[in-house]
C-alpha cells in the first residue's frame, strides 16, 4: 500500500510517499480503507519535533528521537472497514466509520488499523468521508474543553481562534449549548464564522476587545502554541473576563476523550448543528504541501488529504 512517512524530523519536506506492507488487523481490532484523513496541527508538531528544549528529551524518548518510530503519522481517518480481527463484534465488513487514533498514529496511508473498542464510530449516511475527517479533531478537542462550560446557557464565550479547525467546531458546539459566541479570526474569515452561527466577530489584529466593556464568562484560546505570536494573552484575557469566568486554552492539561465522544459529535452532526468546516483538500502524493500550509496558520478550519479517489 502507499504511505507517507515521515522519514526524519524537520520540514515537510521530510514526508515521502513509499510502498509498505498493509497492515494486518489483530484479533481485537479492525481494518480500515482510508478514504480521507486531516493534517492537523498536532501532526506539524511532531513531524517537526516542535516543543521547548525541556520536553525534547520526553519526546523523544515516547516518540523517537531522530524520526517517528511510528513513520506513518496522521491521527484521523474516515473509511470503510475491510477486515475484523476474530474477537470484534462492534463493527463488521462493509460499515463507513471515522475515528481518532492519538497515540497509534498511521492515518497517512491507504489502509489502517484501529481496536473495535478505540475512538472509532460509524459514519452518518450524510456524511461525506472528508467531512468525517473533518470532524474528530476539532470536534473532539473542542468538546473536552467546553464540557467544563456546560450549563452556561445563555452566558458569553470569546472564542480565539474561531476559524481553525477547533475554534470553528468550538463556535458550533457552544451555539449547540445555547451560549452567546463572540469569535475572534482575521478579518477575510469574518463571514465564515458568522455562517457557523457566531453573535458577533472581532478582528484579531485589532486587541481593542481586550480593553473594552464588554465581560465574557468563558474565553476559550483555541489558538495552536505555534501560532500564537507575542507573550501576556492569557493574562489579557482575564482582564475582560466575569467574577468566577473561566479561562480555558487548547495549550492546558491532557484531553481524554472516549469513543461516546465521538458518537455525540455525529449526532449533534445529523441535528444539523456542526458542520465541518474544510478549507482545500489535497492529494496523498502532494502531503507535504499540505503541512506547509497548515503551518502557515492561515487555513480557516480544516485541510484534508483525499487517499482513495
Amino acid at each position: 500500500m502507499k504511505a507517507a512517512l515521515c522519514t526524519k524530523y524537520g520540514s515537510p519536506e521530510m514526508l515521502k510517499i513509499q510502498e509498505v506492507a498493509r497492515p494486518i488487523p489483530k484479533k481485537n481490532q479492525v481494518l480500515v480503507k482510508n478514504y480521507a484523513t486531516a493534517v492537523t496541527s498536532s501532526d506539524c508538531y511532531i513531524r517537526g519535533f516542535n516543543v521547548s528544549t525541556i520536553l525534547k528529551p520526553l519526546m523523544g524518548i515516547v516518540l523517537g528521537f531522530r524520526r517517528p518510530r511510528q513513520g506513518i503519522l496522521g491521527m484521523v481517518f474516515s473509511g470503510e472497514i475491510v477486515e475484523t480481527g476474530k474477537n470484534v463484534t462492534e463493527f463488521k465488513v462493509g460499515d463507513q466509520v471515522l475515528g481518532f487514533d492519538r497515540f497509534g498514529f498511521g492515518a497517512y496511508a491507504e489502509y489502517k488499523c484501529i481496536s473495535a473498542t478505540g475512538l472509532l464510530a460509524n459514519k452518518p449516511n450524510k456524511m461525506s468521508y472528508l467531512e468525517a475527517a473533518a470532524i474528530p479533531y476539532g470536534g473532539l478537542l473542542a468538546q473536552f474543553y467546553l464540557k467544563k462550560v456546560i450549563g452556561k446557557r445563555g452566558k458569553k464565550i470569546l472564542i480565539c481562534g474561531a476559524s481553525g479547525a477547533v475554534g470553528s467546531a468550538a463556535v458550533q458546539l457552544a451555539k449547540y449549548y445555547e451560549m452567546q459566541v463572540t469569535g475572534v479570526c482575521s478579518k477575510a474569515n469574518h463571514e465564515m464564522v458568522k455562517s457557523i452561527g457566531a453573535d458577533s466577530v472581532i478582528d484579531y489584529s485589532n486587541d481593542e476587545y481586550l480593553h473594552g466593556n464588554t465581560i465574557y464568562d468563558v474565553i476559550f484560546d483555541a489558538v495552536p502554541a505555534g501560532a500564537r505570536k507575542g507573550k501576556g494573552h492569557e493574562t489579557q484575557c482575564k482582564k475582560v473576563l466575569s467574577e468566577g469566568g473561566r479561562y480555558i486554552s487548547v495549550r492546558q492539561g491532557s484531553p481524554q476523550f472516549a469513543q461516546k465522544d465521538l458518537i455525540l459529535l455525529n449526532e449533534i452532526f445529523e441535528k444539523g448543528m456542526l458542520k465541518p468546516v474544510i478549507d482545500r483538500s489535497y492529494p496523498l502524493a502532494q502531503i507535504s504541501e499540505a503541512h506547509a500550509y497548515v503551518e502557515s496558520w492561515h487555513k480557516k478550519g480544516n485541510v484534508l488529504i483525499e487517499i482513495q479517489t
